[in-house]
């Protein structure tokens, strides 16, 4: 049993936690908790929201250095030692937390032990337990009793792993208790949503920790086989997955709960045998150290830009100094936006379904510009909510042309105008849970899109081009994903069915393309990020779910719309 007192707070850091300076009030960023504060990744994180002007409680093991730590961050932050395995030493240790602040902002948690990596028939039960003990249960009773210190507006990120989500020999109970973290993480989402209190995970692949380097140096890691099997042939850094962590806990990830977002250069999006990268010669430079940004401004092409979340995300681009071209079907709106935005940023009229319409725009793109740096395709239309009786296969195949087609041509020809740095981003629509009752091409083409990414992120990878899949939830937005299926609907049902009890703003979905295409998201490629709400983690269709086929997808149509859907 730990000391509490002493050990947490001790009498070298008692009056760590100060209120007054040179007799005025201290005036602090959020309140941060970081567990696992002393490893590679856990350090990456108290770097990271120190930076950015957080007060920083980092949390580690007893002997682990985390006082240390804390010393060297300086005060008001602080170095405390706790085991989150340890029930009541938790509950104790927020006890104390709620002496010293008036609220948490953020809980980040990052304590963790790896795999035993020993056999199934050779793994004591004792050793599964003690994983659970510590990736899991920990994980869920800091999040349980820091919430009760949290307000509306605080964010809970857990640190899960790629082991959670792709089957290992050898990794029992690490990667059932990481897999339960992403479980949990959906299911808190949903319960703290209405109090608002979001909860995500990310979920690291590979990680060049110190821990993992000096294995590689001992010959007790193969790091070169990583390199080869992972599209952008490395490791990543600490602060890559640092940074992604602190884009979750910001304000600008506001509606996205409940989501877990993988960070593993695009190992997921790889099946295939043998290697997806030629072996490099020696360790990757951008593995060892974060690349200094380019300050020049990128080339962003918005397809689908003129209106709704399109025409968000054009904006967010453009504040960044970023030339913006709006390329859209409607001419007129896409010239309209890019006059409001500024002389430097140019409109065109473009029918993504016609193949030869698109390959001119990208080869006028090149002469002017050389190249482009972003490419965001927002989907051409929204599909219409029908009865199967009237779904006919020409529907399907239009709207299949236009949205999945169309996207295809579109990033084909974006891939060929891009260096090493661009990034392609698709949008698809997080409400799947629609397309099982009353849209078939609905669900067909978010599939293919979401499939389409991760191919790209294979292919593009060791190109230096990255891929990403934004799932856009309900939104009010004129002309923009859902716009029109939001407008058939009762807000307050629909309020009701999402656990943030609101429908997102377009400025949200545009916060969230903005991030997938900067730096901070360089270990990202062809992940899906759902600014939903929490809509997809729900899975809640009420009394539907306990339907026939036909008086289910009725009953559905009717809760969502107030209309009876007519069935021969």
């Amino acid at each position: 049993m730990i000391d509490l007192c002493s050990s947490l707070f001790p009498a070298a850091g008692a009056c760590a936690v100060r209120t007054r300076l040179n007799g005025r009030p201290l005036q602090p960023g959020r309140v941060i908790v970081v567990t696992g504060a002393a490893g590679g990744i856990g350090r990456a994180l108290v770097d990271t929201f120190a930076a950015n002007g957080d007060v920083v409680v980092a949390v580690d093991l007893p002997d682990s250095g985390v006082i240390e730590l804390g010393h060297h961050l300086g005060q008001p932050h602080l170095g405390l030692e706790l085991d989150v395995s340890r029930e009541d030493d938790v509950v104790a240790f927020c006890s104390l937390l709620e002496e010293r602040f008036s609220q948490i902002g953020v809980l980040v948690n990052n304590a963790g032990i790896g795999p035993t990596m020993a056999a199934t028939v050779d793994t004591p039960v004792d050793d599964f337990q003690r994983a659970l003990a510590v990736n899991l249960i920990g994980p869920y009773s800091m999040a349980c009793e820091i919430a009760k210190l949290m307000k509306p507006g605080a964010a809970i990120v857990n640190v899960a792993s790629l082991a959670g989500m792709l089957g290992n020999p050898k990794r029992n109970g690490y990667a059932a208790s990481k897999a339960a973290l992403i479980s949990i993480t959906k299911s808190l989402a949903c319960a703290w949503g209405p109090r608002g209190i979001r909860v995500t995970a990310v979920a690291p692949g590979y990680v060049r920790t110190p821990m993992v380097a000096n294995l590689e140096r001992t010959g007790k890691f193969d790091a070169s086989a990583i390199r080869r099997r992972v599209p952008m042939g490395r490791l990543a850094r600490p602060d890559e997955i640092a940074r992604v962590v602190r884009f979750l806990a910001s304000d600008q990830a506001g509606y996205i709960t409940g989501s877990t977002l993988v960070v593993d250069g695009g190992w997921m999006s790889f099946n295939q045998p043998g290697g997806a990268y030629p072996a490099p010669g020696r360790t990757p430079e951008a593995e060892l150290s974060r690349p200094i940004d380019g300050t020049d401004a990128r080339t962003v092409v918005v397809m689908g830009g003129a209106k709704g979340i399109g025409a968000a995300i054009a904006r967010r681009f453009a504040t960044n100094s970023d030339t913006v071209v709006i390329a859209d079907g409607d001419g007129g709106a896409a010239v309209k936006l890019a006059q409001l935005l500024g002389d430097k940023h140019l409109s065109k009229p473009v029918d993504r379904t016609v193949e030869s319409e698109v390959v001119a725009f990208f080869e006028e793109l090149r002469e002017r510009f050389g190249h482009i740096d972003v490419f965001v395709n927002v989907p051409g239309m929204n599909d219409t909510l029908r009865p199967d009786i009237e779904q006919a296969p020409a529907v399907l195949k239009h709207i299949l042309n236009v949205n999945l087609a169309g996207a295809f041509t579109c990033v084909r020809e974006a891939a060929i105008s891009m260096r090493s740095g661009g990034v392609i981003l698709n949008l698809e629509a997080s409400c799947s849970l629609l397309s099982f009752a009353t849209s078939h091409a609905y669900g067909a083409y978010n599939a293919g899109i979401e499939m389409l990414t991760r191919c790209m992120a294979a292919e593009f990878g060791p190109l230096g081009i990255r891929t990403a899949t934004v799932a856009p939830g309900h939104i009010r937005a004129s002309g923009g994903i859902q716009s029109e299926m939001l407008t058939a609907m009762h807000s307050t049902s629909l309020r009701r069915e999402i656990p943030m009890g609101r429908v997102g703003k377009p400025e949200e979905v545009a916060e969230a393309a903005y991030f997938l295409a900067s730096s901070d998201a360089s270990y990202i490629n062809g992940s899906i990020l759902h600014v939903d709400g929490g809509w997809n983690s729900s899975k809640d269709v009420g009394d539907a779910s306990e339907l026939d086929g036909t008086i289910s997808a009725e009953r559905t149509w009717h809760r969502l719309t107030g209309q009876r859907l007519l069935f021969p």
